[in-house]
């Protein structure tokens, strides 16, 4: 990896691409300590600090909650706006039509997908505003307007800054956003964990085994994320004038995790989704036989069963959206590709698709554990089984290697480019 870095830092293009990273992963984490007016900031923090749902809201946000910043929705509702409209176009015709529109099709999705963030920033804002109405200097009405506002105006901008990096930096921006949220709330888990120890609420033999624990579940994830199936694949022998073309042997690539970190964020968003909408009603029914018994308690076993489905869902959702066994089959049949023992057409595309089934059912269960099973050990240990654990680990791993992935195909290409020349 360090020489990956090295190499990397050597290219002036791609040197540009890390710095900018750099420079708006720094520009975002001021922006989570540019608070929004009219808040009692310090009686904020001692309450999100009790931990659950608020707690985990901090972390994602990187401490904008706590902050209670401009950039304290972060990217969230523009990651629910994309599952609603990923799985409307699933099943409304007329957005299916529209996703395979090539490049203007994308371009009016993606101004449906903000216009829906608008929405949904201005429903979280409005929540926001619910559940911290008792720490307000004043009631006032204008004073709420500017919160909501200066809400919806900072998810923007972290969309924007997560936009540039996408096609300015290195990796998805979106996912670096989060990454750096999480990555910037590790020092603070572990001052809680030393307050803690302090207190003789924690003893060293479990800070120790909590560590241990946690070298062992990124050695396992990183094993998992760079594990690969690959089924082979034969080329046929052309004859073209004199020359003889094919004939050679080479392999699909499967990952194991296919869908990458996007399910682990996916499912976080949706867990966020009900205790949001039940905040503007507290004693409603649906706060009181839904949002209460099953989203509340982080590390509850209902909750985390349902975060454990939610998980296996988007892991077989995604996989479905980016990997097509058809197209597949017919770009081997088309170039003179063969798996042995299997025929051409239909029959390659279902053995490739029962190949990712079997792929991707051990796989999404194996996240779904590592997701859940860190916060029902770490249940008596507040925020510091959010900041340690498995949700957290899945998702710095992931965007680390992907993005490590792709500073290692732009080195690739560089190199072809250079043999070309």
């Amino acid at each position: 990896m360090w020489e990956t870095l090295k190499r990397a830092f050597r290219l002036k293009e791609l040197r540009k691409r890390m710095w900018i990273t750099l420079i708006l992963f720094v520009l975002f984490r001021l922006g989570t300590y540019i608070p929004v007016p009219g808040v009692d900031r310090v009686a904020v923090q001692g309450y999100i600090q009790k931990g659950g749902f608020l707690a985990l809201l901090d972390l994602f946000s990187g401490g904008g909650y706590g902050n209670f910043s401009i950039f304290a929705l972060s990217v969230i509702p523009y990651i629910n706006a994309s599952i609603i409209l990923q799985l409307l176009t699933a099943v409304v015709p007329s957005l299916e039509r529209l996703a395979e529109e090539g490049i203007e099709g994308q371009k009016k999705m993606a101004m449906y997908t903000r216009w829906l963030t608008l929405f949904l920033a201005a429903l979280q804002a409005f929540a926001v505003l619910v559940m911290f109405k008792g720490f307000l200097i004043n009631n006032s009405l204008l004073l709420k307007l500017v919160i909501i506002i200066s809400f919806i105006a900072g998810s923007y901008i972290v969309l924007w800054l997560g936009e540039i990096m996408t096609d300015k930096g290195i990796g998805n921006g979106v996912s670096l956003i989060i990454f750096a949220g999480i990555i910037s709330r590790l020092p603070v888990g572990f001052v809680e964990m030393q307050k803690l120890y302090s207190a003789h609420s924690l003893t060293i033999g479990a800070i120790v085994g909590e560590v241990v624990a946690m070298i062992a579940l990124m050695v396992i994830v990183i094993y998992a994320y760079q594990g690969e199936r690959r089924i082979p694949v034969q080329y046929a022998k052309r004859i073209v004038g004199r020359k003889v073309y094919g004939g050679q042997s080479t392999y699909i690539p499967l990952r194991l995790v296919q869908a990458g970190v996007l399910p682990i964020i996916f499912a976080v968003s949706v867990m966020m989704f009900p205790k949001t909408i039940g905040s503007f009603w507290p004693k409603s029914w649906f706060s009181t036989y839904i949002v209460n018994p099953f989203f509340s308690d982080m590390t509850g076993l209902t909750y985390n069963i349902i975060y454990f489905a939610l998980i296996v869902f988007f892991t077989y959702f995604y996989t479905e959206l980016t990997y097509d066994p058809i197209k597949l089959s017919d770009d081997l049949q088309k170039y003179g590709g063969f798996i042995p023992g299997i025929r051409p057409g239909k029959p390659t595309a279902q053995y490739i698709a029962g190949v990712l089934n079997k792929i991707v059912l051990p796989t999404s269960i194996f996240l779904g554990l590592i997701a859940v099973i860190p916060n029902l050990l770490f249940k008596k240990m507040a925020v510091t089984a959010f900041v340690f654990g498995g949700t957290s680990i899945l998702i710095i791993i992931g965007v680390a290697l992907e993005t490590m992935q792709e500073i290692e195909a732009y080195l690739l290409m560089r190199h072809y480019k250079g043999f070309l020349k």
